[in-house]
């Protein structure tokens, strides 16, 4: 072939298991889960369905490996470290990778064929309580508690009609005017005292519900 029928040509597209599961973790964040299909996977791909299953046999082979690509965004915690910051650093981790995978709330728990990297990740939390001194029914009970929380926060975050610091008032304030029946003093109260103060995020209110978990199952952990 000459090399002006070489340029012609389409470029061959060089496919993986793991570049097809990277590009169907950028179409959920781009699209949401319910955009994602073998067939708009390969669409964004630049290449036909067909290619595809040479990597997944299907969607729930490619909902394994996403979820285990968001755990593998996840610091392990560590069974040597102190076991407070060790769950407060993986807190915080999990809360980001939701934020940037929001699509993946409702996934992280629900795999019927965990990844490897989902698996060290339970492993090694479960090892960090246990280490901490916690026995086998309390590290099950701590281990929910702490996911409860986290999952439940990034749910209620996304779903918040603003993001980040000093936007709640773009859409509190106009619905404070509302309130000037005076049937609501205590929502006008809260809105007014805190939502609507100069530095206000409600990304703020993670850390305050995570002490008092963590405080918590401290004293737990002290008492005989």
């Amino acid at each position: 072939m000459s090399t002006a029928a070489q340029e012609r040509a389409p470029k061959r597209i060089s496919l993986s298991r793991e570049r097809v599961l990277r590009c169907a973790v950028e179409l959920a964040d781009e699209s949401g889960l319910a955009a994602l299909t073998i067939r708009s996977l390969a669409q964004s791909m630049g290449t036909k369905a067909m290619s595809l299953y040479h990597y997944v046999a299907n969607k729930e082979e490619i909902l394994d490996g996403i979820v285990d690509l968001v755990f593998s965004e996840i610091g392990l915690p560590s069974a040597e470290g102190d076991w407070l910051g060790e769950m407060r650093r993986r807190a915080h981790d999990v809360r980001s990778a939701l934020q940037r995978h929001p699509w993946a709330v409702g996934l992280l728990e629900s795999r019927t064929s965990p990844g490897p990297a989902t698996l060290h990740h339970h492993e090694a939390t479960l090892a960090t309580l246990r280490a901490a001194g916690f026995s086998v029914q309390m590290t099950a009970h701590a281990y929910a508690l702490l996911d409860s929380y986290i999952y439940g926060f990034a749910l209620q975050e996304a779903a918040l009609p603003f993001k980040g610091r000093d936007t709640a008032a773009e859409v509190t304030a106009p619905i404070v005017q509302l309130f000037s029946t005076g049937q609501y003093p205590h929502m006008v109260e809260i809105a007014t005292e805190h939502v609507l103060k100069p530095g206000y995020d409600f990304g703020d209110e993670f850390d305050f519900g995570l002490d008092l978990i963590l405080d918590g199952l401290g004293r737990l952990l002290e008492t005989p």
